[in-house]
Formats: C-alpha cells, structure tokens, sequence
C-alpha cells in the first residue's frame, strides 16, 4: 500500500476515531485504526466491537491495500507533521513508514485481516432524516439514560415511530424520564429499539454544527447505522425490553 492525503483530511478524519478506540482490551487490534486505499479514496475505520466509525478522504493512491496503525500514535504524528501532505507506504512485517516532508516515522502495526468487519448496510435500507431534528431529539433525552452498568436496558435511549411519520425517543435512569417526539419519517423499525449512550453521544458529535443537511439512517437485526456526509457511525442495539414508559406518564394533564 502506498498513499498521499492532505494532513487536514487525515486529521478530520482520525478526530472521530479518538473517542472510540479502546485504550485498555483483551483485544490489541481495537486499539489500532484500520487504513484501507483503494481507487482514489482512504478509509479509516475505528471499532469497540459495540460502537464503530468509518471516515473518508480523498487520497492519491499508488497502490491499493490496507493496514492498521494505533490510533493515537498515528492522530499524534499527523497532527504534528511539518508539511500539508502525509504519505504512508506499508513496508515488510506490517510495518508502516509515514513521510512528511522531510520527516519520516516507522510504525509497526497488526495484520489487517484481524480487524472486525464493518457492517455492511444495502442503500434502500437506509433513510432520510434532517440532522439537526436528529442532533436535538438526542441532546432532549440522552442525559436521561442511565449510567448503571446493572440496569442494561436503561443504558441507552429508546426509539421508536408513531403513526403520522413520527419519531419518538425515550431515556430515563429510573428517576427521572425524558421523551420527544418529531417528524421524522419512517425508519423503517418494525419495533423499538434501544441505542446505546456511547453510540449516541458520538453520534452527536459526528452532527454537530449540522442545524441543516441530511443524516441517513438504517436498522439490520441487531446494528444501527448512521451516515453523515463522509463519516458512518454504527452501533450495536441494546439487547432487552425497555419498561412501559406509558404507565409514568400523566394522562390529565391539561
């Protein structure tokens, strides 16, 4: 593999992997990121196995193929390369030579095939919805959702559509319960689900700024996935039921 990015592009792309590599694992892969070139375009994927996040940039791509690099040093030597292009060439025994201008860094990583697969997603899964209704419906519940690692099902935010293309997300921790409802659309969810804190507090962050555009949405058995522009979110659901909200709630209000 060897290949040409501007430093900005790489480093846009590696900020969102920061958050979601594990710094302490049984698994030494998820502390790396995984770089793959191919046909004029990077991607760099970034997983806990419960959260991932895939960027892309545009590249100049010598020679296709992908290795993977721990994700801090690699954000670290961007970020303080002295010259606007980074080049990566992978050289024997995984190791990987990163180039800029005059600076030149060796960095040994693990055999890309270890890395997890990224879901893959058909397009006519995926649906439309306004980012920023999305970005707003999870800052008006996310705080709601429990941090108690014993209360599995309350570790997230409920979603689920109402008739009418309505989108109803619901979080509480047991004490206190946060509900909003919009328009949003179909997303195609034949039940509720749950999405996970992390997921969604990352999430958050890939819509920031986005009061305008279109987020794309979609749901396959136990994963969600979340596309914004150049940056795929995904997130494995919470596995449980999530309670009767419905019985808290008071029904004479005015």
């Amino acid at each position: 593999m060897e290949v040409k990015a501007k430093r900005e592009n790489f480093l846009a792309t590696l900020y969102w992997t920061q958050s979601i590599v594990e710094r302490r694992n049984t698994m030494p892969i998820l502390a790396n990121v995984l770089v793959e070139a191919s046909k004029g375009t990077l991607r760099i994927t970034a997983t806990d196995l419960e959260v991932g996040v895939r960027g892309s940039l545009d590249a100049e791509v010598s020679q296709e193929g992908m290795v993977t690099l721990n994700a801090k040093k690699f954000y670290e030597i961007v970020r303080e390369a002295p010259e606007e292009t980074i080049q990566l060439r992978r050289l024997e025994n995984e190791w990987v030579e990163i180039r800029s201008g005059r600076s030149v860094f060796k960095v040994v990583g693990l055999d890309a095939r270890e890395f997890p697969q990224f879901p893959r997603f058909d397009g006519e899964r995926l649906s439309a919805a306004p980012a920023g209704v999305l970005k707003e419906m999870i800052e008006k519940t996310l705080f709601s959702a429990s941090t108690d690692e014993t209360r599995h099902n309350l570790n997230g935010v409920f979603v689920e559509e109402l008739p009418g293309g309505k989108v109803r997300m619901v979080a509480t921790d047991g004490h206190r319960l946060a509900l909003v409802e919009r328009d949003l659309g179909s997303l195609g969810l034949d039940k509720g689900v749950i999405l996970p804190r992390k997921g969604l507090a990352e999430l958050k962050k890939v819509l920031e700024g986005s009061d305008g555009g279109v987020a794309s949405l979609g749901f396959k058995e136990n994963m969600g996935l979340v596309v914004k522009e150049d940056v795929e979110l995904f997130m494995r659901l919470i596995d449980g039921e999530f309670p009767d909200y419905n019985k808290v709630i008071p029904t004479d209000n005015p």
